[in-house]
């Protein structure tokens, strides 16, 4: 353990010494409590050097104070503005001035998964050690004070289905108000939000108070999250559950252009496609996707045939639903092998199809290009020519396992990701917004002519000296 601190602390000595070089923006804010997801909200305000955005995280506590979600302001720096010497220039155990706590939602059990609805991204759902899903409209929500002993805030829709907990497995529709939650019951369930039309106004994408039953004539007065104070929240009950997994659903995904296609994934190492006109039985079962249990799941949102996929055997498998098995066994277009330790969360960038990220308990957050592969690199690091095909980029910022990260959509190629380091911070985990520096990931030749236009302007400047 020791040895590997050690590897651990020079890793991240060099990368912090690399900062000013690899990066137009980084904010480095110290967790007081541990957090297991973090999502970016809506964008509130845009301004000449920054944008005020929302940001959601998790705060996984020791039972002294209750486990909270969390409505936080982030400044983003907007792109070529942050000074180098000022991105370097930041403390690893203090919290960042770009990230303010604007609201806090006391939560019935700890937040083990956050996912917003495209829709309106002010709604959230939430997963907790309870087998229902906790829909919260954030900006309804009162301000709560995280003190031992509070009461639980109550959520503004509860969706029942599962049989057992459901923890991980949670995915919002890109095209309707729909929402997949997959658990330990082996199952994945899907909802549609509209079926509780007194609670959700689509028209206007805000949730308005709760009234006491649904459209089943259903309350949801029961303990979640091993909570002991019972909250009465509307529910409603699922459109379909969909069987076909023998293990714990760990992840799910939608499919970009339909809500009623979608995959899941689990610890049964299979990758199940579903469309829920053709039945609850799977459209297609891909047996021994991985090696091992897979951890996530993330399709294409810019092509339809794409999936990612991650495991515990440490890779980052993409596969096209054209042509998925062999032999009855997965079949992927190809493996990335580029983490040394299990694959915990991957996607899509929403900025360029072939992009997307993977993020491990080895602490490395690994950007990827599958265009890349096969291409001759002209501008490689002498020091990562060994780098597997298709990595063009290492996040090394974090120095324990890195749990969840977010593209920014509403700021290109920024990134907030969260890691369980607090034994390293002296604090509770370190959540980073980032943005790597745009010569990297910029067309060759787009950044070969701005460099021989930078040389003609120093060039002309000397000449108008002398």
């Amino acid at each position: 353990m020791k040895e590997r601190r050690g590897v651990v602390d020079e890793r991240y000595t060099q990368w912090k010494s690399m900062v000013p070089v690899l990066y137009d923006w980084l904010a480095n804010h110290n967790l007081v409590w541990p957090s297991l997801s973090c999502r970016w909200g809506p964008q509130l305000e845009q301004a000449t050097y920054k944008n005020r955005q929302r940001l959601y995280l998790s705060e996984q506590t020791d039972g002294s104070v209750p486990n909270t979600l969390v409505i936080a302001n982030v400044e983003v720096v907007k792109r070529r503005v942050a000074a180098a010497e000022h991105i370097s220039q930041f403390n690893e155990e203090a919290r960042s001035p770009f990230v303010k706590k604007f609201k806090t939602i006391i939560h019935p059990g700890e937040v083990n998964r956050i996912r917003e609805l495209p829709q309106n991204s002010k709604i959230v759902a939430t997963h907790t050690d309870s087998p229902d899903v906790l829909i919260w409209d954030v900006e309804s929500q009162p301000n709560r004070h995280a003190m031992l002993g509070a009461a639980s805030s109550r959520p503004d829709l509860v969706l029942t289905g599962h049989k057992d907990n459901a923890e991980f497995a949670l995915a919002m529709s890109l095209t309707e108000p729909f929402v997949l939650s997959g658990g330990k019951d082996r199952s994945v369930v899907l909802w549609s939000i509209q079926d509780h039309i007194s609670t959700l106004s689509v028209d206007h994408g805000s949730i308005k108070s709760p009234s006491s039953t649904t459209a089943s004539g259903k309350n949801a007065s029961k303990t979640a999250g091993g909570n002991d104070k019972q909250f009465d929240s509307p529910s409603i009950e699922p459109r379909g559950v969909y069987l076909g997994h023998d293990d714990t659903v760990e992840d799910v995904a939608f499919c970009p252009s339909s809500a009623q296609e979608f995959c899941s994934v689990g610890d049964d190492s299979c990758l199940v496609l579903w469309d829920a006109r053709t039945g609850s039985s799977p459209a297609v079962k891909v047996e021994k996707a991985h090696d091992a249990d897979l951890h996530c799941v993330d399709w294409n949102p810019h092509d339809d045939n794409l999936i990612l996929t991650g495991s515990a055997d440490n890779t980052v498998r993409m596969f096209d639903r054209r042509n998925l098995t062999s032999g009855g066994i997965g079949l992927p277009v190809h493996t990335f092998a580029g983490h040394d330790a299990a694959v915990l969360c991957v996607q899509w960038s929403p900025d360029k199809s072939s992009v997307f990220g993977s993020s491990a308990e080895d602490g490395i957050l690994n950007i990827w290009d599958y265009d890349k592969i096969g291409k001759k690199e002209e501008s490689v690091d002498p020091k990562s020519v060994n780098a597997p095909p298709g990595l063009f980029f290492r996040h090394a910022g974090h120095r324990d396992k890195v749990v969840d990260f977010h593209w920014n959509s509403s700021d290109p190629w920024t990134i907030v990701s969260v890691s369980d380091d607090g034994e390293s911070t002296g604090g509770g985990g370190t959540l980073q917004i980032w943005r790597m520096i745009d010569l990297i990931y910029r067309p060759e030749e787009e950044v070969l002519a701005e460099l021989e236009n930078f040389k003609s302007h120093i060039l002309s400047c000397a000449d108008v000296e002398s």
